[in-house]
């Protein structure tokens, strides 16, 4: 029973850690290297992610640079932050691609603080999945006479517990995230 418990404790983790993920990629009206990271780049015909075929730094808070090692590749990346959904215009010297990162208009900020929202929305579902999932195998194994019906009840407890603790851990990421978005 302990496996169980372990292995929905570790599934619930990687939820709140795609949700993490999921914030690192919305614009909040500071530069972070982690706005590109998921930009795939058309590099010679083969989709490259921008951070493996150039350096991506922040000079400031509101700056973000990317300098491809290939000069071939400036037309490309650039091509590639304008087709990404982030609204960003790039500007290309030829020797480096830099974004200014716009401040947020007040109807952006509440978008992304729906965006936000539907992450989070989604991180508790796939918690709750787990939970349902453990509970199937607790049952299975009440089934198949594994473990008894009182140690049943005490894993779906532990199970209980633990998504309760997930959840309110995903709804603390989410205020956190939101904090952040509204801030000016």
């Amino acid at each position: 029973m302990q496996s169980v418990l372990d292995d929905g404790k570790k599934r619930m983790a990687g939820a709140i850690a795609a949700l993490d993920k999921e914030f690192s990629k919305l614009r909040t009206g500071r530069a972070t290297t982690a706005l590109v990271d998921g930009i795939i780049v058309d590099y010679y015909g083969t989709p490259t992610l921008i951070n493996q075929l150039s350096s991506v730094s922040v000079p400031d808070s509101k700056t973000l640079t990317i300098q491809p090692w290939d000069k071939g590749a400036f037309g490309a990346v650039e091509k590639a932050i304008q087709n990404s959904d982030l609204g960003l215009n790039p500007v290309n010297d030829g020797k480096i691609i830099r974004i200014s990162i716009p401040p947020l208009t007040e109807e952006r900020r509440k978008d992304l603080v729906k965006i936000a929202k539907k992450y989070s929305e989604d991180a508790k579902i796939a918690i709750r999945n787990v939970r349902r999932d453990m509970n199937d195998i607790l049952k299975k194994m009440e089934k198949d006479k594994d473990i008894s019906e009182d140690d049943k009840k005490h894993g779906e407890t532990n199970v209980q517990k633990m998504t309760d603790d997930f959840v309110k851990q995903t709804e603390e990421v989410l205020a956190g995230k939101e904090k952040e978005i509204l801030e000016i």
